[in-house]
């Protein structure tokens, strides 16, 4: 039997590579997806291998992942309860994805993930799987093997001599992408508990921040950002380098409380300092160049859209219809937005476009010709007709 596991040299598939191996009698193949974890990668082959692993597969999904996941979710403004931008949730129906298209390759019966059974993510894999190959066998460690706390996986760790960075000190997990770095569990499950200080990694505390404010420049073309400052970059690119100012000025540091798509709610500290520039100035762009009425459309179903992200449905029906509608809307969005970065903060200080909607002429509060302010009074008239008869008919209202 061969099991294609979805390892990261984690705690969890750390362990998972050695229980999995003498539990069904199988042989490991273990799957590693690049999507910018930089030195977390540093000797996982040689790890995979020792811990007992026949083969492992390391691949660059960086640029990929970018283009055509996080730059779709973005074109859609999708943000989970009005605070999570979703930087694990995208991730996951790629990796799942290559690890199907590396069990086909391998003629695997099944894979693996390290997931708990409490979790969100064993959703995601399992969904995207299931919607890619349906009839593959999937195993979940956690919910099945004898373990019952990160702390017992690192005391079999310990005894097994398998290295892991999870320590009694350190107890909490994190998930690092080129969008995002994710942290829970442990000391953080405590809602009333600050984070560590020292925890964080891509953006300095705000306070720490220069005292000089900091102006970009995005440029936009249907939606999708295609330069900083004027330099014209690739996805990848754009998203590494915004990280990189965004994270100097303190900038994409979220504490939340969620509701998990099992039932059960959980604390969470994300940093996506690139991405939070990005939403910012997508919505500047937006605003100068939607209509009225497909921008509010567009708007009420964005709940909807990152409800599915987040859930694990990213390779539905109804994600794919969204994502239509969603990049229809974007066909005019291009141009520019300059904001500035400042402690933590960020202020939209210029927007512009050549398709712009916005009209000088119209918005000013000077005269001009076009727009007969009287007209306004019938305007306003009919829209409180319904307001006068309700009144009129039941006094006792409002």
């Amino acid at each position: 039997m061969k099991i294609v596991l979805a390892y990261s040299g984690g705690l969890d598939t750390s362990v998972a590579i050695k229980w999995l191996k003498e539990t069904y009698g199988a042989e490991i193949i273990a799957f590693c997806a690049d999507l910018g974890q930089e030195e977390e990668l540093g000797g996982l082959d040689e790890k995979a291998l020792k811990t007992g692993a026949s083969n492992i597969y390391i691949e660059d999904l960086r640029e990929e992942f970018v283009r055509d996941y996080i730059f779709p979710m973005l074109r859609a403004n999708a943000v989970y309860e009005g605070s999570y931008l979703l930087g694990t949730s995208i991730a996951r129906p790629l990796i799942a994805k290559k690890l199907i298209e590396i069990a086909k390759k391998e003629g695997a019966e099944a894979v693996a993930h390290g997931a708990t059974g409490k979790g969100n993510d064993q959703v995601r894999f399992e969904l995207t799987c299931y919607a890619l190959k349906p009839d593959i066998k999937i195993i979940a460690p956690w919910r099945v093997w004898p373990f019952k706390s990160r702390q017992s996986l690192i005391d079999y760790a310990s005894k097994n001599n398998i290295p892991v960075t999870a320590t009694k000190e350190k107890p909490y997990s994190t998930d690092r992408n080129i969008f995002h770095i994710s942290y829970e569990g442990g000391v953080l499950e405590d809602p009333w508990a600050a984070p560590p200080a020292e925890m964080f990694t891509m953006a300095v505390p705000p306070e720490k921040a220069p005292d000089t404010p900091r102006t970009i420049e995005i440029e936009y073309e249907n939606g999708n950002p295609v330069a900083v400052d004027g330099k014209r970059m690739g996805p990848l690119e754009i998203l590494k380098t915004l990280n990189g100012i965004a994270g100097e000025n303190g900038i994409g540091r979220v504490d939340l409380v969620e509701n998990r798509f099992v039932g059960m709610k959980s604390r969470g500290v994300y940093e996506t300092p690139g991405g939070t520039v990005l939403h910012a100035a997508h919505r500047a762009v937006e605003s100068i160049t939607m209509d009225r009425e497909m921008l509010h459309q567009r708007d009420a179903l964005i709940p909807r859209y990152a409800e599915l992200v987040y859930n694990g449905f990213w390779f539905s029906p109804e994600r794919k219809l969204l994502q239509g509608l969603m990049d229809n809307a974007q066909e005019n969005v291009t141009g520019t937005a300059r904001l500035k970065l400042y402690k933590g903060s960020i202020m939209v200080t210029g927007r512009k476009s050549p398709k712009s909607l916005y009209h000088p002429d119209l918005a000013t509060f000077e005269e001009e010709n076009i727009y007969d302010q009287k007209d306004a009074e019938g305007f306003i008239k009919l829209n409180a007709l319904r307001l006068r008869v309700e009144k009129l008919i039941r006094p006792e209202s409002f």
